[in-house]
């Protein structure tokens, strides 16, 4: 991000790309991991963050912190100056209905809003909501549940006071700096604290009726490198909301349950009783890493994005074969319509990239178009003064608030890694992130190097093209 100034003296250079050969050329054989420090002072910040979307381990560098107090002036003074974010909200005291009987003083309870509060800030909620804000509010939706239930042998709140106790947190939040719209952002409403259709709501007949040891054996401490591949909390949590739902033996009988309309909804009720249980029994922090892991698997999992027929890439892409100004002008054009909807991860880049290239090769686009005119991974994300992209970690990750600062939060993968283009239509419908040899699309060939090392592109300096070379060796964590 920013580094205009380097990449405009070195612009059109020969010599550039013949230093950047004989420095590539002996480590071919030897590539080797080198942790550099981002400079940031030439860190740009995203564009329009105030603005709601149209619709909803890192590499070899540090991480790029997006934070106000290391910004540089705005790179375009022609054009008008974007909304300034991240900001300092107004703290206030809540009004609360008085009928929630819990102490939202407590420290631990209190953190745990913070942190939501934080992660679902001001209008920057929309903008991260998939990723950060409604995985973060969902979990203080099932801790809340076991503290509420703490000194009870119930795991559910009753129906009398969930309405309550709903609304005295979002106002909580909101006094904190949180958007008042996050239930609606997030689908989470009151109901989600009363357990719903499923027939254990307290400790004593889930205890009986599941092993809670192994429940609590798998899920005590999740792995964030292993549970969304290898998974051992997710189906000890599904297991037992299987069994507390009364439907274990009906699915071991092999019982047809295709008639039942609302199973879905039965069960996820019962996975909500567990989640409460384990709340009451770990502690808030260990509880909160956990849910956030498990949603991270789930978001990770599916391209956020929403697309539109490519009708008009596919009408100027079709039979191209080599850089084409109308195929790329086109491209690119649709491409800055998906830049206004949301911060991704690195991981659902790739979802999104492979899923949009295969509505591209269904229309007849039979080419790599992401090659021929210069698509990145980062393209499908928000961009920064349109120079680069941000993709979100696929691990989970906070919004961070910071007394002198502001708000900021962490990117991942920056450099120009190609978008992947799928090899056939059908491609998305058989994509794994957990193959063994799924990673970052594979290291460039000489002739490719020397096209797209971005030389002779604006808004990248020569240190930052040397090592991009060396990131293709690293994984998404």
């Amino acid at each position: 991000m920013g580094f205009s100034q380097d990449a405009n003296f070195y612009r059109g250079s020969l010599c550039c790309q013949l230093i950047l050969f004989f420095i590539w050329l002996p480590t071919f054989q030897y590539v080797t991991a080198r942790e550099i420090h981002a400079d940031h002072r030439r860190i740009s910040t995203l564009v329009e963050l105030a603005k709601e979307p149209a619709s909803g381990e890192s590499g070899l560098f540090d991480p790029i912190e997006i934070s106000p107090a290391v910004l540089p002036k705005f790179p375009y003074p022609t054009e008008s100056l974007p909304p300034m974010y991240p900001t300092f909200p107004t703290r206030y005291e809540p009004v609360l209905t008085g009928k929630c009987p819990v102490n939202f003083s407590h420290s631990g309870i209190s953190s745990i809003l913070d942190k939501t509060a934080s992660d679902c800030s001001g209008p920057l909620a929309a903008l991260v909501g998939n990723v950060i804000c409604c995985p973060q509010l969902s979990s203080l939706i099932h801790i809340f549940q076991g503290y509420f239930s703490m000194k009870s042998d119930h795991l559910v709140l009753p129906n009398a006071v969930a309405d309550h106790c709903f609304s005295d947190i979002i106002s909580i939040l909101a006094s904190r700096g949180a958007n008042s719209t996050i239930p609606r952002l997030c689908s989470i409403k009151s109901s989600n604290f009363t357990g719903g259709s499923c027939p254990v709501k307290d400790d004593s007949t889930f205890e009986k009726t599941v092993n809670s040891s192994k429940l609590l054996e798998a899920c005590s401490t999740v792995d964030p490198l292993k549970e969304c591949c290898r998974p051992v909390c997710q189906p000890a949590i599904m297991d037992a909301a299987l069994q507390i739902s009364g439907r274990q033996m009906m699915i071991n009988n092999n019982e047809n349950m295709a008639g039942e309309v609302n199973h879905t909804d039965y069960l996820n009720d019962c996975k909500s009783v567990v989640y409460s249980y384990l709340s009451k029994k770990l502690s808030f922090e260990a509880a909160n890493t956990a849910f956030r892991i498990l949603s991270a698997c789930k978001v990770n999992k599916v391209c956020p994005l929403t697309f539109k027929e490519p009708t008009e890439v596919i009408n100027a892409c079709w039979n191209v074969a080599a850089p084409s100004p109308s195929c790329c002008s086109s491209l690119n054009t649709y491409i800055t319509g998906i830049q206004k909807q949301m911060l991704i991860t690195n991981k659902q880049a790739i979802i999104c990239a492979t899923l949009f290239g295969s509505m591209l090769r269904g229309g007849g686009v039979m080419t790599n178009i992401y090659e021929l005119c210069d698509v990145d991974l980062k393209d499908f994300s928000i961009q920064a003064y349109g120079q680069q992209g941000c993709l979100l970690r696929s691990l989970p990750g906070d919004v961070i608030f910071d007394n002198s600062s502001g708000f900021s939060f962490t990117c991942d993968l920056s450099d120009n890694i190609a978008a992947p283009w799928p090899s056939s239509s059908s491609s998305f419908a058989s994509m794994s992130l957990c193959a063994p040899e799924m990673s970052l699309p594979a290291l460039p060939t000489s002739s490719q190097t020397l096209k797209n090392n971005g030389c002779n592109s604006g808004g990248v300096g020569l240190l930052l093209l040397i090592f991009s070379f060396f990131i293709f060796s690293t994984l998404l964590y």
